[in-house]
């Protein structure tokens, strides 16, 4: 496994997550996508460890980044959800 810089990773992160707005692609569908991906993260991650555990051709180090990287989506996610749940709750609470 070669590790590479970081500031090498980061254009390519920030180019490979760009969202192209379209008019068929609304909030629901962007959310929907990103439920997807947050799923096969750790869909990904149950598949490393089993084949890891059953002495598969799988590395620790490939185990921990997958689950480190599992971890990290469901995080996001959930801030998420948190903070769509608090613009509802200000949204409700304004009065005209």
């Amino acid at each position: 496994m070669q590790i590479s810089s970081i500031q090498n990773t980061i254009p390519e992160i920030i180019n490979s997550n760009k969202v192209e707005s379209t008019n068929d692609e609304g909030f629901g569908n962007l959310f929907t996508n990103f439920l997807g991906q947050v799923n096969k993260d750790q869909e990904n991650e149950d598949k490393l460890t089993k084949e890891f555990i059953t002495g598969g051709n799988v590395q620790i180090q490939d185990v921990m980044i997958a689950g480190e990287k599992a971890k990290t989506s469901l995080d996001l996610l959930m801030e998420i959800r948190n903070k769509a749940l608090d613009m509802y709750k200000q949204l409700t609470q304004i009065q005209m």
